[in-house]
């Protein structure tokens, strides 16, 4: 992935710029608003994310387990939920004249052989996911997928008829993927995203790895997964340490797939932080502020407030814990994780009960809306916009042919490269987090900087005529 693996492109002769001299005035331009994009997701409304939760809530338990028992009250259990799921994406698609493909992944899990295995007996799992086809004919313009996993639990896992509401973990994550198709089904957008709710994310990540083994055999030109995982901004009293300005975005340095060789390269140019998972959450940060801006200042308050925006969290995933992203990871697309700020462990994975004067239980009355509603906007902002924007630049590379403080950037054009494409090197100093600075290079595909190639890490992006940008790529060391 990254140059560290993504496909080849066309080869293309294009003109050469050359000894551009790095400026303050190169510092990197805010990335411009999409009418269209903002006017989209304002429509994401919190009384929606209330209603999709509540209704996931509703279903008593979500545990994947409970897909083979036929004790339940009728209405609850997984597969009424997996029934409700469907017929909202139907539903979002009959609205905007069938435009999405509902379709159903159903498998069976076989029954683990593992010490601590969660699946007991061979289980039936089911992932929802609904594509929104894209304008482009271009089989190369890319693939984008949100997804959250609908299945809960209580303390016993391996309990299938425990009241399991779930609502925090992960019925947030469902109704951001939901609620973003409601929102981007109203635009025209030339790459195609997916809209995924998965099961079995408690018993391992079941669903999410069928979905994306069943993504890479199918071929999807997958850009990015964005996985929303307890998103729910837990609201309970007495809590000041909760901040509902941030939310989390993990995502893994070495790429899971990288070959000990890739390894030994990524680690001698000091390239951990440029996967393309972390090119994606860089992106993330840098679309936010072009939709969130900071609250105004008033008498009680009078500096502006903060804006919503996500924070990079330097790790695929937390302690001790995992993520459905990792699965699409694991068979080397590039995935990232958003979490809420603070978790409050009394409200996940617990059996609901009042003890000590402490109630226990991923409970309704403890998710913020308002704060849901911020993180899908967040997603499907993110989501149109790499849809919109070309594919990545291909066999990006920095010359390394001799020695001295100029830096030589080449590269070929993408497959998916719409009238208009233009590219763009951006760099930052090693300690950076963020790309910091740019220079346009028009429709050549090649760039030299008075910039010393040992200071600094550099990205080659692609850039549509209405600002939408490509993932950055990194170059990797080349003699041409």
């Amino acid at each position: 992935m990254g140059s560290f693996g993504r496909g080849c492109g066309f080869v293309l002769a294009l003109a050469l710029i050359s000894a551009a001299p790095a400026q303050e005035s190169d510092r990197i331009a805010p990335m411009p608003t999409d009418p269209a994009i903002a006017k989209a997701i304002a429509a994401i409304d919190p009384a929606n994310i209330r209603a999709d939760i509540a209704k996931l809530v509703s279903f008593g338990t979500r545990n994947t387990l409970s897909s083979m028992e036929t004790s339940l009250p009728e209405g609850q259990g997984i597969n009424a939920a997996a029934d409700w799921v469907e017929s909202e994406f139907k539903a979002i698609s009959s609205a905007c004249g069938d435009c999405l493909e509902v379709k159903r992944d159903t498998f069976v899990e076989p029954a683990s052989t593992a010490v601590n295995g969660r699946i007991p007996r061979p289980t039936k799992l089911t992932n929802i996911y609904a594509i929104f086809h894209g304008t482009s004919e271009n089989p190369a313009a890319p693939w984008l997928l949100v997804t959250g996993h609908y299945d809960s639990r209580a303390t016993d896992v391996m309990d299938a008829k425990i009241a399991a509401p779930g609502a925090n973990d992960d019925a947030s994550g469902v109704a951001v993927s939901i609620e973003s198709a409601r929102a981007l089904t109203k635009l025209k957008l030339p790459g195609t995203i997916v809209f995924v709710a998965v099961a079995g994310e408690e018993q391992g990540l079941n669903g999410s790895k069928h979905l994306a083994q069943l993504a890479q055999s199918e071929g999807w030109p997958l850009l990015g997964v964005l996985n929303n995982d307890i998103v729910g901004g837990d609201t309970t009293p007495g809590n000041t340490m909760q901040n509902k300005n941030v939310v989390r975005l993990f995502s893994e340095n070495v790429p899971a797939t990288a070959t000990s060789d890739e390894i030994k390269t990524i680690l001698g140019l000091g390239a951990e932080n440029d996967s393309p998972s972390r090119e994606l959450a860089r992106q993330i940060v840098e679309i936010a502020p072009s939709y969130f801006k900071p609250g105004p200042a008033t008498e009680e308050h009078p500096k502006p407030g903060s804006a919503f925006h996500p924070t990079l969290e330097l790790r695929r995933d937390r302690y001790l814990r995992s993520g459905d992203h990792t699965s699409f990871n694991g068979v080397g697309f590039a995935a990232v994780r958003f979490t809420e700020w603070r978790e409050n462990f009394d409200h996940q994975h617990q059996k609901v009960r009042m003890e000590n004067g402490v109630q226990y239980g991923d409970l309704l009355k403890y998710v913020d809306f308002a704060y849901v509603a911020k993180v899908a906007k967040l997603n499907a902002a993110v989501l149109a916009t790499l849809a919109d924007a070309p594919g990545e630049p291909q066999k990006v590379r920095l010359l390394t042919s001799g020695l001295g403080n100029d830096s030589v950037l080449k590269w070929e054009p993408p497959a998916y490269a719409p009238e208009g494409t233009t590219y763009e090197v951006v760099w930052r100093q090693t300690s950076e987090l963020l790309w910091t600075h740019s220079m346009s290079a028009g429709k050549a595909s090649e760039l030299t900087l008075d910039v010393s190639k040992d200071n600094v890490l550099f990205g080659v992006r692609s850039v549509d005529p209405q600002g939408h940008r490509s993932l950055a790529v990194a170059p990797v060391p080349a003699r041409q």
